[in-house]
């Protein structure tokens, strides 16, 4: 008999309907089907969150990539997208410091259920489906970052150019309790490349972050070569001794789940909804605005593009939280009619809150 585990907030109809659904998976996106801000970015050799949503790219100073959401996937296992990372500038002899890492950041509030720092500390398994043209070794590591602790494996793509499923288990760790908040406690990391800074220090169990175990046991090097790709999709880590087979959510609840950390409105021509308001001629005009969901915390606005306007620049956002703000006009003179809207797929305003 199959048993269902409950998340918060759900019953055993509500479970039922969502398809035995329980939010095992402590990765958001591990699918990679969500990319709010774009589905290729070219010359990435800096840190960011690029494509998919939730990967946070981290290349330090070791080769130039094009980023992407992808269609080349698994057959037959249900996924659509994958994350690529395609090397477009090589560095062939990593310095000391270079490291090339894809990361997964997760809030301590969401890994109560984990109980690490107890003597009843759950185990760990990670599973993945991974391809590259380079037959190597690569590496992945789980930082804590409240008590600066970490454990690593790595993993070997034993075929070119052929998708593998990997697991790996990680151990409990007794030492250490997450701290019970929406800040960044623990890391899943992916390591394609490193410098000696980063490598030859045993990591295969858990104890104190030190630099060298974050590539520990790594022979590859995604920068060796402009003819480089690796591709990863269905990232799934869970409270297991064993990987079970990746759960799939509605693209819908998915999207839900990175607007938390990341929301995109525009990019279409009047695609933002059109703001009027009247007043008296100079002075700002405030319309507040509501997320569809509600953000890790109060996020960064960004505006980009040149706006259809009247009578104002373009808008600002101002009294953000992590539930709304307001979006703000600058009556500059004339009329006291004013209003701000997407003009093209150029114009957009991003919502910032990732860990």
């Amino acid at each position: 008999m199959a048993i269902t585990r409950l998340g918060p907030n759900q019953d055993i109809t509500a479970a039922k309907i969502a398809g035995q659904i329980n939010f095992k998976n402590l990765i958001i996106n591990g699918d990679m089907s969500v990319s709010q801000r774009t589905t290729s970015e070219a010359s990435v050799n800096s840190i960011r969150y690029s494509a998919c949503d939730r990967w946070y790219t981290n290349p330090q100073n070791i080769g130039t990539y094009t980023i992407s959401q992808d269609t080349d996937v698994p057959s037959g296992q249900g996924f659509a997208k994958s994350y690529k990372v395609a090397c477009t500038t090589a560095d062939a002899s990593p310095a000391a410091g270079d490291i090339f890492q894809i990361q997964q950041r997760i809030e301590g509030q969401m890994l109560q259920q984990i109980k690490k720092g107890t003597a009843n500390a759950e185990s760990l398994t990670l599973s993945f489906w991974v391809k590259s043209n380079l037959t190597t070794t690569f590496g992945v590591t789980l930082q804590d970052n409240d008590n600066s602790r970490i454990i690593g494996s790595t993993f070997t793509i034993n075929t070119t150019n052929t998708w593998e499923k990997k697991t790996i288990t990680f151990a409990g760790d007794t030492t250490g309790a997450l701290d019970n908040d929406n800040a960044n406690s623990l890391q899943l990391q992916f390591c394609l490349g490193t410098g000696s800074t980063y490598s030859g220090t045993d990591n295969t169990s858990w104890g104190a972050y030190a630099n060298g175990k974050l590539g520990y046991g790594v022979t590859g090097n995604i920068a060796s070569s402009t003819s480089n790709n690796f591709w990863i999709t269905g990232v799934q880590l869970e409270a297991d001794t064993s990987a079970s087979d990746f759960e799939f959510l509605p693209y819908d609840v998915n999207l839900q789940r990175c607007q938390r950390y990341f929301q995109f409105m525009g990019g279409v021509a009047s695609g933002f909804p059109m703001m009027q308001v009247y007043g008296i001629s100079g002075s700002d005009m405030r319309t507040p605005l509501s997320f569809p969901t509600t953000m890790r915390a109060s996020p960064t606005a960004t505006v980009n593009g040149t706006w259809q306007t009247l009578n104002t620049a373009n808008p600002t956002f101002d009294f953000l939280s992590p539930e709304g703000c307001c979006m703000r006009l600058d009556v500059s003179g004339g009329s006291g009619q004013t209003y701000a809207h997407p003009n093209s797929t150029d114009d957009y305003v991003t919502f910032n809150s990732e860990l």
